[in-house]
């Protein structure tokens, strides 16, 4: 790899523990359009034909070079600055096509950068792809030493850590299979085992996770973990974002190939909330358009905070949900319900409206309504969420409780702690909600 894009961290000065450091990184691709009524299959003899016509009239009459219509530059990564220090486990986020996996192949030295420079101080072990570096024709056994070898590990590296990568991969039935006839999962589970215990300074791990069971991706993260823990970096991209929660403490937010965000997690993870959904507190449907059906129909759904809608709401004033609804069945049971998720998507509670002065029909709470319009009204006290984003689904129900429409995540909102209790108080407030409890203290 060239040594002007890559180069090795200087000694560092006292105190100082960066082992990755990006300065105005940028990669450009050149994308080819296809010409209109231009057909996709195009012979040898046509290109020649075509190259040799092009140059006689360029040489005949010269001119400046005009821009190619069907020819269009991308960057996929702009001006990106950043650095990580020894030990910490950075997530990186981003919707589809931000950049992350070119991010990832650069610090790799998969592939090299148009701009910027790169330092990075200690080996990179990198799993980007399911069976990275792995050869279909041999052997799992085979393929641990291969791939051990690919990393820059010696075969007394490998021989020390061999027993340990079988059992965690849990492959040892097949480990002198062709890995060819390995699943997809068994593919996935040797090529981690392989990366994270053959002790590299640096470990870059893609999505690859998600082809992963439950039980092995819980695994992998508590290794990620224990190799943050063992004093080595860990930079982890996944759309999952209460797994880059949980094992990552700071992260970096790529949008359009840029750095949005580069702070603690939950400050990132909220941001690429709201640039991914954005917030809506008022919904209302044209008649045409209405969630429903021939006993129901949705009208309108709104969040409102201190008498207006609003999608910011002061954690210390009231919210309260309102649903609009027509009933289209004389004497129907119907009931509001709402789901509240936080950022993850968990759901963190349900409500559902039983209304007042209902009579007792199998068991149920219910009320017959008449046809007409009908609104419902939930109110969520002052500090009962924490400052964090959130969507609210709602549904109409029937008396068995059974959905008659439902509109997932269709409220969103993120609440705002204006006063002394902000996210910079104690570092940052864990937690889905954050009520405002009595306490009491006496002394005994």
């Amino acid at each position: 790899m060239p040594s002007r894009w890559f180069a090795p961290l200087p000694l560092p000065p006292p105190m100082s523990d960066t082992v990755i450091q990006v300065e105005n990184l940028g990669k450009k691709y050149v994308i080819g359009h296809q010409q209109e009524g231009h057909s996709r299959y195009v012979a040898l003899r046509d290109v020649l034909t075509d190259g040799v016509k092009s140059l006689g009239h360029r040489l005949r009459h010269p001119r400046k070079p005009r821009p190619n219509p069907y020819r269009e530059e991308f960057w996929a990564l702009k001006d990106v600055s950043f650095e990580v220090k020894q030990g910490e486990v950075v997530g990186i986020i981003g919707r589809n096509g931000a950049g992350k996996s070119t991010l990832l192949k650069i610090l790799s030295r998969i592939t090299e950068p148009t701009t910027g420079r790169v330092r990075l101080r200690g080996r990179v072990a990198s799993l980007l792809e399911v069976g990275t570096g792995f050869h279909p024709e041999l052997t799992g056994r085979e393929n641990i030493f291969l791939n051990g070898a690919i990393l820059g590990m010696s075969r007394t590296e490998i021989n020390r850590k061999f027993d340990e990568i079988v059992e965690f991969a849990e492959v040892s039935r097949f480990l002198d299979t062709p890995v060819k006839r390995y699943s997809s999962g068994m593919y996935v589970r040797l090529a981690f085992a392989v990366a994270a215990h053959l002790e590299p300074e640096i470990l870059v791990v893609d999505e690859v996770l998600a082809v992963g069971d439950a039980a092995f991706q819980k695994k992998c993260l508590g290794r990620m973990e224990a190799v943050s823990k063992e004093g080595r970096t860990v930079l982890f991209v996944s759309h999952n974002m209460a797994a880059i929660n949980n094992l990552c403490r700071m992260g970096i937010l790529l949008a359009n190939g840029k750095v949005i965000s580069n702070a603690k997690v939950a400050i990132v993870i909220d941001k690429y909330i709201q640039l991914q959904e954005g917030t809506s507190s008022y919904i209302q449907w044209a008649p045409e358009e209405r969630p429903g059906n021939s006993r129901v129909e949705l009208l309108s759904a709104k969040i409102i905070s201190d008498g207006q809608c609003q999608d910011q709401v002061d954690i210390s004033k009231e919210l309260n949900v309102e649903i609009t609804f027509k009933n289209l069945k004389e004497g129907a049971f119907l009931y509001s319900s709402i789901h509240v998720k936080d950022r993850y998507g968990n759901c963190i509670l349900a409500s559902v409206n039983f209304p007042s002065g209902t009579l007792e029909r199998d068991n149920f709470a219910c009320q017959r309504l008449s046809k007409g319009i009908f609104t419902s009204r939930c109110t969520f006290p002052p500090n009962f969420f924490n400052d964090i984003a959130y969507s609210i689904s709602v549904l109409m129900l029937r008396d068995d409780m059974s959905v008659e429409v439902i509109c997932e995540d269709l409220l969103k909102f993120v609440v705002v702690d204006t006063g002394d209790m902000r996210k910079e108080f104690s570092g940052y407030w864990i937690g889905s909600i954050r009520p405002k409890l009595l306490w009491q203290t006496t002394a005994l």
